[in-house]
């Protein structure tokens, strides 16, 4: 990805993208903002729509994706003096309209002076190339990325969350407005009280339905195992109850290594214990070891399975479709990733995919940062 500056360095551009996004971002969790990846990628977004040289628009922009509470406008509009201007906030609560306010804020970006002004317009040039390499590496493909735009998107996928959908427990909580009469409680209200007045109720609990990735690292996956990886790193540090799992030959159980707190280190050990990385391809025979193994365990009951895979098997297709059939019955949702599937001419001839094809509950691309933000919106959304 070329830079701007006219520097020379092909990777400046890529270098800027994640310390640029993520800056203002940092700087409003540090004011005590509950800012996401989400709003940030959000953030970027926008400003591909607007011009990103025109701090009003910047400041719009973030407004409008970072601040989620009216109570947070004020320390907003202090953050935002601080990182693009170097100065506190000067009212810019914003009324009506807002552009008669925001402009008495900033009066100085019309007639900058000559110190704040060379050192507004680097921000403002950052700004604009941030917001075009951002649009750019979301886009972009990974297996047309080099290890430092791998490493950028990791960054962005620090923050991914998917929220999966919730299920009713076998166990049950008090409730105003109940399914079931609490007849224990009942019975101690008419002890003490001698008499009970309203029958008190109990509804089932609820919870997030377990996830469980099942990613594909064999040689005709290994321009995509690097970035699955990360995304699965980035989903195991959600709150939900997350296993993953990676597979070529053999089954292996990755859970506990990515459970690391410092990215490289969960990245390292992953890829250490996976002792067939970059090897052949046995897609039936993993599952079959993994409902054997794993699913027993209640792993897989109830849960959504995400399968990144570019499905050519080299086993038998029969295996394969056997082990889809009973991971179907177990299963909530079976969502198979290909990231073969980038463009509107594909189709699932290899054999692999016609076994698994009809046990498939949703197949999607996986191809890039954008087609992976995608699929947990589509997981959240599953009912």
């Amino acid at each position: 990805m070329a830079d701007d500056s006219g520097d020379g360095d092909d990777n400046g551009g890529t270098d800027r993208v994640v310390p640029a996004l993520a800056g203002f971002g940092r700087e409003l969790r540090a004011a005590g903002l509950p800012v996401g990846t989400g709003q940030v990628v959000s953030f970027c977004e926008g400003l591909t729509r607007l011009d990103p040289t025109d701090l009003r628009d910047v400041y719009w922009s973030g407004r409008a994706c970072l601040v989620s509470r009216h109570d947070d406008l004020a320390a907003y509009d202090d953050a935002f003096a601080r990182y693009f201007l170097g100065q506190a906030a000067r009212g810019l609560v914003v009324a009506g309209d807002g552009t008669a306010a925001v402009d008495e804020a900033l009066p100085s970006l019309h007639a900058p002076g000559p110190v704040a002004g060379t050192e507004r317009a680097a921000r403002q040039r950052e700004i604009g190339h941030v917001a075009s390499d951002f649009e750019l590496l979301r886009a972009k493909d990974f297996a047309d990325c080099d290890p430092d735009e791998l490493a950028a998107i990791g960054r962005l996928l620090a923050g991914l969350v998917i929220a999966t959908p919730w299920r009713k427990s076998r166990r049950t909580q008090r409730a105003r407005k109940g399914q079931r009469p609490d007849l224990r409680r009942a019975l101690r209200a008419h002890v003490r009280d001698g008499a009970v007045h309203r029958i008190p109720r109990r509804r089932p609990r609820v919870r997030p339905r377990p996830l469980v990735l099942l990613l594909d690292v064999s040689g005709s996956m290994s321009a995509y195992s690097r970035a699955l990886l990360q995304f699965a790193y980035a989903v195991a540090r959600g709150p939900g109850r997350v296993e993953v799992f990676c597979f070529g030959t053999r089954l292996t159980r990755v859970s506990s290594a990515l459970a690391r707190r410092d990215p490289d280190e969960a990245l390292r050990q992953a890829a250490e214990a996976v002792v067939d990385w970059e090897g052949g391809t046995r897609i039936g025979e993993s599952l079959h070891e993994y409902l054997r193994s794993w699913a027993w365990r209640g792993g897989c009951r109830g849960a959504v399975v995400v399968i990144c895979s570019d499905g050519l098997e080299r086993g038998d297709p029969d295996v394969l479709a056997a082990a889809m059939a009973r991971l179907a019955r177990l299963a909530y949702r079976i969502v198979w990733v290909n990231p073969l599937k980038a463009g509107p001419a594909y189709e699932p001839a290899t054999r692999g995919m016609r076994a698994a094809l009809p046990h498939i509950d949703l197949l999607v691309s996986g191809h890039n940062l954008t087609s992976l933000t995608d699929l947990a919106t589509v997981i959240e959304m599953f009912d």
